[in-house]
């Protein structure tokens, strides 16, 4: 009988000993974090951040979304963004404008909708080009044809850096206002008036 005690004591301590490993296997496999779980990778930050520009003038609705590029440290107009050349006036995908009324630039009549806007820098004046197609890749797919609405401004030179590209709009009277768009050293701006 002593025996029989002891060889089930035996093989019950074997057994236990077996599963303990397995049960502590499990229990670090439970509570074991990877990396990726206990710390996230810090965040980049993003160099050129989506932005958008919104106001109402008179009953009129604008919206212009855009992304936002700093100037870190480099030229931009004549160096990064080349002279007379298609520019979607941001970064990414085109920037576009979005109004819900009709509105008079520079003589003519842009319909409500959603556009694409480009630009054309020079040493001189600029030309604005407000196209159908608002849903590109930069300047990828733009066509001349496909404008809308093209037209010439003079920059404004500062001595001062606009560190990220801004667009504003501005209401000016109870149915106008300015749409301007500032970075680097440079201000380009036009008036507007709702049809």
């Amino acid at each position: 009988m002593k025996n029989l005690i002891v060889i089930l004591v035996m093989t019950f301590s074997v057994l236990s000993c077996k599963d303990e490993p397995k049960q502590s296997e499990k229990m670090n496999h439970k509570n074991h974090i990877t990396t990726s779980e206990k710390e996230e990778a810090p965040k980049k930050k993003v160099l050129s951040p989506h932005k958008s520009a919104m106001a109402m003038i008179g009953d009129a609705h604008i919206h212009i979304d855009y992304s936002s590029p700093g100037v870190r440290d480099r030229i931009i107009f004549g160096g990064l963004v080349g002279y007379n050349n298609v520019w979607q006036a941001g970064a990414h995908m085109a920037t576009w404008i979005e109004t819900d009324k009709d509105l008079v630039i520079s003589g003519k009549v842009l319909p409500k909708g959603k556009y694409g806007f480009f630009t054309i820098p020079s040493k001189s004046d600029w030309t604005i080009m407000i196209n159908k197609n608002w849903d590109q890749h930069g300047k990828d797919d733009y066509d001349e044809k496909e404008d809308v609405i093209r037209f010439n401004v003079t920059p404004e030179i500062s001595e001062d850096i606009q560190e990220h590209l801004e667009y504003k709009i501005t209401e000016t009277g109870e149915d106008s206002g300015v749409i301007s768009m500032s970075w680097e050293k440079v201000k380009i701006e036009f008036p507007f008036a709702i049809n």
